[in-house]
């Protein structure tokens, strides 16, 4: 029994009745990690010490699961760098409040990323990229890539990422896992470096939809630190999962399903949709109309906050740097230094939408479409329960093939909507195509009804294998 291959569920089972403990399942892990990381490159740090001594702990029902965090979320005397030279120094002084949620599983470490959680490829990380564990030559995906890379290649039970306008699904799409993004203010922010704050926030990559609503069901509710939180009436979605799915009304938007799309993912996606109306669901066909102009409002409105965002890192207290001279000066020099090509494009895209005689043509116009793309989810959820499509319009793409940002961009088509609109989103793995790359189902549902979406992708699974193929290379 390969102890990094089980499920949350197989190992608190194991937990609970002695076949293993917390300690020998978090050295497995680390010995993989350690072994894989090279030529993976999903860590920036591997946090072997805090994780053997936090797998010693005493835990309760949720607890002694190995996971890994995304280097953008503060873990207490740990370093976060969001893949940036400008904070390669900075240590965490606080746990951020999921951390704080998760305090009894081990800390493996903290993982790759596009750097400020800008990129869709991981190519961004200042560091190095994440390689796809299916196959090295192409990408991992991004923001969240690391997260996703560890999970596939059970260097991690779990991990969480975060998601701007698709930074955890498209990551999961093109590694083949499970990643939720949550309805905007179900998990609390604390702790997490803000992109974009009207749209980022916190979610799981995991080996199964059934590990995803463990996870959830921890990270949930309200947090006096962020007050965008809200207090869901459900908190334990592992308790509400249900196998049975008939009836259930499931959209499909026209605008998903173009020639955009990748034939081998059109074919998958299809395939999927019959076998959800094998298991006694209801299609119904969708007009999102404002779908093609989500992309361009999310560009510049994540621009126009992440410029916003980041105008607070003068990149001079992270380096135990004194002020000598003219500190104007030394901030630039310093943010021209520590900040890649991709941050920096963005920061001067939101200074230039910010300018007073830009900000009505650009930004105020941007959140106009938002607000319609907004509607057009609130009429489509009259009529159905929730909404699929495919989750990215290809599968992962070779290193260092796309060169053009805007063509990088239109990767996260699918994706950004329902980031737009807050909406709670998930991708799961729903075949491959004939290079042996995972193909993404992506599912969305209305404010605070994950439990909906996390029902229908448990009920496809227990008809399914497509999660439990493994990776050839992989080894113990």
């Amino acid at each position: 029994m390969k102890l990094t291959n089980l499920s949350i569920k197989e190992l608190l089972k194991g937990y609970k009745n002695n076949t293993f403990s917390p300690s020998e399942v978090t050295k497995a892990y680390l010995k993989k990690a350690k072994e894989n990381n090279q030529k993976i490159g999903a860590y920036i740090n591997i946090t072997e010490d805090k994780a053997v001594e936090d797998s010693k702990s005493k835990f309760h029902s949720f607890g002694g699961v190995p996971m890994a965090i995304k280097d953008n979320i503060h873990v207490a005397n740990v370093n976060t760098t969001c893949a940036s030279k400008l904070l390669k120094n900075h240590k965490a002084i606080f746990n951020a409040t999921v951390i704080k949620r998760l305090i009894n599983c081990p800390v493996l470490g903290k993982t790759n990323m596009d750097e400020f959680a800008m990129g869709s490829s991981n190519e961004t990380s200042a560091f190095y990229p994440v390689k796809n564990p299916w196959d090295l030559k192409k990408v991992s995906g991004g923001s969240s890539g690391g997260s996703a890379a560890a999970v596939a290649a059970n260097l991690a039970s779990f991990a969480l990422g975060s998601d701007t306008g698709g930074s955890i699904r498209q990551p999961a799409a093109f590694c083949g896992v499970v990643g939720l993004r949550p309805t905007y203010g179900l998990v609390s922010r604390y702790g997490l470096v803000a992109v974009a704050p009207s749209m980022d926030q916190i979610g799981p990559l995991t080996k199964t939809v059934e590990d995803s609503a463990y996870v959830l069901s921890n990270l949930a509710g309200f947090d006096e630190k962020d007050a965008m939180t809200a207090s869901p009436k459900t908190l334990d979605y592992t308790k509400s999962l249900k196998e049975d799915i008939k009836n259930v009304k499931i959209g499909l938007p026209k605008q998903y399903f173009t020639d955009y799309t990748n034939n081998e993912v059109r074919q998958a996606v299809n395939k999927a949709i019959r076998t959800l109306e094998k298991l006694g669901a209801k299609m119904v066909e969708l007009d999102l109309s404002h779908t093609p102009y989500s992309v361009s409002a999310y560009t510049l409105l994540c621009a126009a906050e992440a410029s916003s965002s980041l105008a607070r890192l003068n990149g001079t207290s992270c380096k135990n740097t004194k002020i000598k001279g003219d500190y104007s000066k030394q901030c630039v020099n310093s943010r021209t230094e520590g900040f890649g090509i991709e941050v920096k494009r963005r920061i001067l895209l939101g200074t230039h939408i910010l300018n007073s005689t830009n900000y009505a043509e650009y930004y105020i116009r941007a959140q106009k479409v938002r607000t319609l793309v907004q509607r057009d989810f609130q009429r489509a959820f009259h009529s159905c329960d929730i909404i699929l499509g495919p989750t990215t319009p290809t599968t992962a793409f070779p290193l260092n093939s796309k060169h053009d940002p805007l063509t990088m961009y239109l990767h996260d088509s699918y994706t950004t909507p329902a980031s737009l609109a807050g909406l709670p989103a998930m991708s799961i793995p729903c075949g491959y195509d004939s290079n042996g790359l995972p193909i993404g189902l992506q599912l969305i549902a209305p404010h605070f009804k994950e439990q909906d979406i996390l029902n229908v992708g448990h009920a496809f699974q227990l008809d399914t294998d497509y999660h439990k193929r493994k990776i050839t290379n992989d080894e113990e």
